[in-house]
């Protein structure tokens, strides 16, 4: 039989490798959040003639309009028909409109107006304004939810697990994994924020609640079976029966999760802007959840079982020799 157990401590220096990046990333650079989560105003349009210097004629338009900082462009395709349209994020109209003793809907007519006169003639696909208390209120909601939902599955699993030994160790181990999962998706949104201007909105949130779901369903599956073993292999190691009890799952976690990846995989080659995006969120974190699950979480129940932080660094061996002598 394979020992997956016996190589733990490799599974988590390659975590380590995947998760430090991203922090150090969070740490520098934090999260590009979207005007979900700062506030502001998003506009998309799409010009009746081609376009040249777009970002700089917005800057200027904006800038007489009393914004003072430049609006930010991406070039989008229309799905139907490919035609080029221009996401524009900027300062919330109704600050801007506030500072300067207006209201949001004359502003948005005169900078219209002034995007036309420069411009040329154009549709809106799109707009939203969302407002800094908004944002303020959504980021806390994010907290939340996340904090809420880690607490739940520790409560649950302890609950769950309470016939075998140590219970509350199942539903630790799931957190860390959980979090490890968390740590995947959030230091890469960071890092493809700086590389390609990826942002943080709504729909990222509802990826890493998916995530978490999907993360803790596996782990669960995983713990489930050393459960059972843990009843029927009396007298053998405990890392032998978490290495059986993998061993038996294996296919199982790997079948589940390769179908939705596929599928995944599917709607993200043929989809686009926040569909796009969201799906690979979901990807990213169902491969690490499944990772996190096998080599993680069950691993840290043998460490745990066998404390074998007593050993690291040479401590424990050198009490034992000294108790020996």
């Amino acid at each position: 039989m394979f020992n997956i157990v016996k190589h733990r401590y490799w599974y988590f220096i390659f975590s380590a490798l995947v998760v430090v990046p991203g922090l150090v990333a969070l740490a520098r650079y934090g999260l590009p959040r979207s005007i979900d989560f700062t506030g502001g105003t998003l506009m998309e349009l799409k010009f009746e003639a081609p376009q040249t210097d777009v970002e700089a004629k917005l800057a200027d338009v904006f800038a007489a309009h009393g914004f003072d900082a430049a609006p930010q462009v991406v070039e989008a395709a229309d799905p139907a028909t490919g035609e080029k349209r221009y996401q524009i994020r900027s300062r919330s109209l109704s600050q801007v409109a506030e500072a300067e003793g207006s209201d949001q809907t004359t502003l948005k007519q005169e900078l219209y107006a002034a995007i036309e006169a420069a411009m040329g003639k154009f549709e809106e696909v799109q707009f939203t304004d969302v407002g800094p208390s908004v944002g303020a209120e959504v980021t806390r909601n994010a907290m939340f939810a996340v904090a809420l939902a880690a607490i739940g599955i520790l409560v649950y699993l302890t609950f769950v697990f309470r016939n075998v030994p140590h219970p509350i160790r199942y539903g630790v181990c799931a957190i860390i994994a959980m979090l490890h999962d968390v740590l995947v998706v959030v230091g890469l949104a960071s890092i493809m924020g700086v590389l390609y201007k990826w942002e943080v909105d709504a729909l990222f949130l509802t990826a890493l609640l998916t995530v978490i779901g999907f993360s803790v369903h596996d782990t669960i599956v995983v713990f489930d079976r050393i459960r059972e073993n843990v009843g029927r292999m009396r007298g053998l190691p405990f890392d032998r029966v978490v290495n059986h009890s993998i061993i038996q799952t294996l296919d199982r976690s790997i079948n589940t999760q390769m179908t939705a990846v596929l599928t995944l995989f599917a709607i993200l080659v043929f989809s686009q802007g926040q569909l796009r995006t969201f799906v690979f969120w979901l990807i990213i974190g169902i491969v690490s959840g499944t990772y996190s699950s096998i080599f993680n979480a069950a691993q840290l129940l043998v460490v745990w079982e066998n404390r074998e932080w007593r050993h690291w660094f040479g401590r424990g061996r050198a009490e034992a020799s000294a108790s020996a002598a």
